[in-house]
């Protein structure tokens, strides 16, 4: 896997925030919470921003958040995470 280029830490990022709590054996905390995304936009957004926070600092130390959005910015029900990250250089250096 590594060798196909699953093992950056941008891919490892977004394949947690497209990942549903619950799902993962042995990991059931690992991805975002489903109860998140089926309540109303207006009142989960911030609540799923600190969720997908909170799981990239805890799953992915490899990379900064520079910022996260979660809601529908154009209003059609298109709900989603937008993450701004970079990848701390200093985890990566000290790994090898």
């Amino acid at each position: 896997m590594l060798g196909k280029g699953n093992g950056e830490p941008q891919t490892c990022a977004a394949n947690l925030l497209q990942t549903p709590r619950f799902s993962v054996p042995y990991e059931r905390l690992k991805g975002i919470d489903g109860e998140l995304v089926d309540s109303p936009a207006a009142e989960s957004a911030d609540e799923m921003a600190a969720d997908a926070e909170w799981l990239l600092e805890t799953y992915e130390p490899r990379v900064e958040i520079n910022s996260i959005e979660a809601g529908d910015p154009e209003g059609i029900g298109d709900f989603g995470i937008v993450a701004d990250l970079s990848v701390n250089f200093n985890d990566e250096e000290d790994e090898t």
